[in-house]
């Protein structure tokens, strides 16, 4: 039997009669129940996260297990208060809002100090809108802040 599934032995079930709801609403013995409660916990495949230190050691390369320290160490001050899986979910939120906000101070300097002027090809063109000057308010009909044509796509050059 080439493609049987449990390779010709016939197949046998470890559950016993108390698989069925039915059989077991008839009625089980303190032995059957026993029994059964054991079958159940044993079915648990994770008994929760294991943690291995050998094992990361072999598998993070020293540059990773060191930018990975000052999280890891503070992890594990704050796994015996919070427990080990809240104390994960820690450790990783406040490692990504780190680099959020490292990634927005990053977009403002470079915006800040990198724009483009008449002085360099590169950086960031910031162009800001003309403000709104409806009819009657005070200085209407505001057309420009420029005045001469040449003062047209200029890039701060005078």
């Amino acid at each position: 039997m080439a493609s049987s599934e449990t390779g010709g032995v016939k197949p046998m079930t470890i559950a016993g009669r108390t698989v069925r709801e039915r059989e077991r609403l008839l009625g089980m013995s303190n032995e059957e129940r026993a029994w059964r409660k054991q079958w159940l916990k044993d079915l648990e495949l994770d008994h929760g996260p294991r943690v291995v230190p050998e094992m990361e050691r072999e598998l993070l390369n020293p540059i990773r297990r060191f930018y990975r320290l000052p999280l890891d160490k503070m992890g594990d001050a704050l796994a015996p208060v919070l427990g080990l899986t809240p104390a994960r979910y820690v450790r990783f939120w406040v490692g990504k809002f780190a680099m959020g906000v490292v990634a927005l101070y990053a977009g403002a300097y470079y915006l800040k100090y990198n724009q483009n002027d008449w002085t360099r090809k590169g950086g960031w063109r910031v162009i800001s809108s003309r403000v709104v000057c409806n009819p009657g308010d005070e200085g209407y009909p505001k057309l420009s802040e420029r005045t001469q044509p040449s003062e047209y796509a200029t890039r701060g050059f005078k």
